[in-house]
C-alpha cells in the first residue's frame, strides 16, 4: 500500500510525499488508543475523587463526559495543534497533511476525527479500511471529507525548520527593520516559501533565496547578517510583518 503522492506546489515545484502504509497507521492508532485509555482511567480516578467531596452524580457525569469527549478531543487537539501528529503518529514518524501537501488546518483535523464513527460502520473500521484500500491516496472516509492524507515524515537534507508563524517572537525580528512598504503579496509569498523550505531540494532552496528573498530584502532594506542563513531572516520578516498587521 505504500505509494508516493506527487504535488505541484504554488511555487511550481514538484513535491513528493510517501503515503503511510496501513501497518504504520494501525500501529500508531493502537498506541494512541492505549494513551487515551490511560488518560481516561487517570481522569476517571480524579472524577471519582471529585464525587467523594461533592456528589456521586457529579462523578458519574464527569466519567460519561470523558468517555465521549476524550477519544475525540485527543485526536482533534493533537492533530489540529501539533501539525498533524498525535503521540502515536510521532513514534511511527507519520503525519496528517492536507491533500495539497500543506500543513493540516484545525478545521480539517476536527472534520476528519468527527467522522471516525462513520469509518467504523458496520464493524471496527470496516468502512474506513474499505475506503483506504479503494482510494488511490489511501484516504479513509474522514480523510476524504476533510481532504487530508497521511504521509511518512520527510527527512529534509537541510536543518532549517519552518517558522512558527502562530506564536512567539523570532529572535531576529529586531534585525529586519520596520519593513516599510512591504505588501501582503510579498508576505504571503515569503510565508509559503518558509513553510515549504525544508521540503525543497537544495537547488530549489537556493533559487528561491536568489529570486524571491533577496529582491524583497533589498526593497525592504533587510540587511544580510554574517553567519546567518537567509531563511532565518525570511522567517523573522514573516513573523514581524504578520504580527504588525494582525495576521498571526
Amino acid at each position: 500500500m505504500d505509494q508516493d503522492l506527487t504535488i505541484l506546489s504554488p511555487e511550481k515545484t514538484i513535491l513528493t510525499y510517501r503515503l503511510a502504509g496501513l501497518g504504520s497507521r494501525v500501529t500508531a492508532h493502537i498506541l494512541d488508543l492505549l494513551i487515551v485509555i490511560v488518560m481516561f482511567y487517570g481522569l476517571s480516578l480524579l472524577a471519582l475523587l471529585v464525587g467523594l467531596v461533592t456528589d456521586a452524580f457529579v462523578s458519574t457525569g464527569l466519567s460519561l463526559f470523558l468517555a465521549f469527549a476524550l477519544p475525540f478531543g485527543y485526536f482533534i487537539l493533537f492533530e489540529g495543534l501539533w501539525n498533524g501528529q498525535t503521540l502515536g503518529k510521532r513514534v511511527l514518524r507519520i503525519r496528517v497533511r492536507m491533500a495539497d501537501g500543506t500543513p493540516i488546518t484545525f478545521v480539517s483535523a476536527l472534520g476528519r476525527n468527527l467522522m471516525r464513527p462513520a469509518d467504523m460502520l458496520p464493524g471496527p473500521y470496516f468502512v474506513g479500511l474499505l475506503a483506504i484500500f479503494t482510494n488511490p491516496r489511501s484516504q479513509r472516509l474522514g480523510d476524504l471529507i476533510a481532504s487530508t492524507v497521511v504521509c511518512y515524515e520527510k527527512r529534509a537534507d537541510a536543518i532549517y525548520m519552518a517558522a512558527p508563524h502562530g506564536v512567539g517572537i523570532h529572535p531576529l525580528e529586531s534585525q529586519v527593520g520596520d519593513l516599510r512598504g512591504m505588501t501582503r503579496e510579498e508576505y504571503y509569498a515569503l510565508r509559503r516559501f518558509c513553510d515549504r523550505f525544508p521540503e525543497l531540494s537544495a537547488e530549489t532552496q537556493n533559487r528561491f533565496i536568489r529570486d524571491l528573498w533577496q529582491p524583497i530584502a533589498e526593497r525592504r532594506k533587510v540587511p544580510a547578517l554574517p553567519n546567518v542563513h537567509p531563511i532565518y531572516l525570511a522567517e523573522a520578516t514573516v513573523m514581524k510583518y504578520g504580527r504588525d498587521k494582525g495576521l498571526l
